[in-house]
């Protein structure tokens, strides 16, 4: 096949907001840089606007990305694509944990990284030897690979389109969470990218904010200090207006690092906390141990440093009861965290809690694929019903995410920094609670909520068969 361009897609999830886009497309730029200088490439988000298939013809290779919540998307797209004779390569987290069944509907379906084998695709496809199916769960060394070319950063206009690049530092997390897809989609060896790469990069994209998708950044504090050390040096030495990073708890106890990571232009730590609840302990892979105290002493010292605290939050644990979400909204209030996430388990595929839920019959029949967004309840708690967690999650995502807690919550994060700088940190002291109100708000434009107080949440509603 003679291949007249190259297309890589990402399905449709946020739209835009306020004119942009939440995220760049960092996986498929990264890609987008693999493609032979030769080969046209165009990189089609369709949070920016509706996708022109019919532009397309059987001379144009395809490439889309997915997760899990948008595959059904994804489904849908790769359809339209292959009836107009396009050959559709299917890749993402979804594809490398449930590869059968994406194999079903796309024409080559790519398991694990693809910075090795989508090169190899490229050429089987143009020599007319493709196959079904392209694997590469190796978790090679991070040097050198899939770096931006100059084409792809002018091709997306990340500062026009997108309200938040994206870049990676380390992959991979040695965790053992049994509700992560982490360990199977970027393995459990955490990997560095060199830190002159990670600086060269930056500066030719001229990003001055960033969001790193390393699934456990500060991991790095305890296992390797010394590239941290490198890492923080370096970035100090830019021009950055702040960027942001997740992390565990531990974090916390290595204060001469948080001190490196606040002149590093450091703005935020994004802490999997988890859960309040102690008897969690299994489900959460040594990150979280439900003790309030400690909680509150690691967010207290990294205010100290001058670095924001961004509480995640799992509801729904087989340890949680009703009470949950009230004791866990009364432990954000008096916290001080600077912005707070929360999501209600999910067991995604691959995972060790979805094989224990499908063992014991809890998975709910019937749920689509995009309703695997963290926001839905898919399964049968332990000792709550399916209409306590979702009534629960409710609730206290309203406490969250009503404006005036925001506002409070933001305003605070703003006095923490110097008055001159009231102009840098502005948008970022609020972006990430609303952002996380987007994502809620999906929930909205299923039903009509009829939000109640935590009193309220042990009455089952009549008829209900959970």
């Amino acid at each position: 096949m003679d291949i007249g361009r190259i297309v890589l897609i990402y399905p449709e999830r946020d739209g835009r907001i306020w004119g942009k886009a939440q995220g760049s497309p960092y996986t498929l730029m990264r890609l987008a840089s693999l493609v032979p200088d030769e080969i046209p490439v165009e990189i089609w988000d369709e949070d920016l606007g509706a996708l022109p298939i019919h532009q397309l013809g059987p001379r144009d290779l395809v490439g889309i990305t997915s997760k899990t919540l948008s595959i059904d998307r994804a489904k849908e797209i790769a359809a339209q694509i292959r009836a107009r004779g396009s050959p559709v390569a299917v890749g993402g987290t979804h594809a490398t944990l449930i590869p059968d069944e994406v194999r079903q509907w796309a024409d080559i379906t790519v398991v694990g990284e693809a910075y090795h084998t989508w090169p190899q695709i490229i050429r089987d496809v143009a020599n007319g030897t493709a196959k079904d199916l392209y694997v590469d769960e190796s978790w090679s060394s991070l040097d050198g690979v899939a770096p931006l070319t100059d084409r792809v950063i002018k091709m997306v206009g990340e500062h026009r389109n997108y309200w938040t690049p994206y870049m990676e530092i380390t992959r991979g997390c040695p965790r053992d969470c049994t509700f992560c897809t982490a360990i199977r989609v970027s393995g459990r060896v955490m990997r560095h990218r060199p830190v002159d790469e990670v600086v060269e990069e930056i500066e030719r994209r001229r990003i001055k904010r960033f969001f790193l998708t390393d699934d456990n950044f500060g991991l790095n504090f305890r296992t390797n200090p010394e590239y941290i050390v490198q890492v923080f040096e370096a970035l100090a030495k830019l021009d950055l207006n702040g960027w942001t990073a997740q992390a565990e708890m531990m974090v916390g106890n290595f204060p001469e690092l948080l001190a490196l990571a606040r002149r590093a232009h450091l703005e935020k730590l994004f802490i999997g906390f988890e859960s309040i609840n102690a008897s969690n302990r299994r489900d959460l892979g040594g990150k979280s141990k439900g003790n309030i105290e400690e909680y509150k002493r690691i967010i207290d010292t990294i205010h100290q440093h001058g670095i924001g605290v961004v509480g995640l939050f799992v509801l729904g644990l087989d340890g949680d009861t009703p009470e949950v979400f009230e004791s866990t909204w009364d432990f954000v209030r008096e916290s001080e965290l600077d912005s707070v996430s929360f999501t209600i388990m999910t067991p995604y595929p691959g995972t060790e809690l979805r094989r224990e839920y499908e063992s014991q019959g809890r998975l709910l029949p019937n749920v689509p694929w995009s309703l695997y967004d963290t926001a839905h309840v898919v399964f049968k708690p332990a000792q709550m019903t399916v209409e306590q967690l979702r009534r629960g999650y409710d609730w206290i995502c309203r406490k969250a995410y009503d404006p005036v807690s925001i506002a409070a919550r933001g305003l605070r994060t703003l006095r923490r920094h110097p008055v001159g700088a009231y102009q840098q940190h502005a948008f970022s002291s609020f972006s990430t609670d609303f952002g996380y109100r987007k994502t809620v708000s999906y929930r909205e434009r299923e039903r009509d909520f009829r939000w109640r107080t935590p009193a309220r949440l042990n009455r089952v509603p009549r008829g209900n068969a959970e």
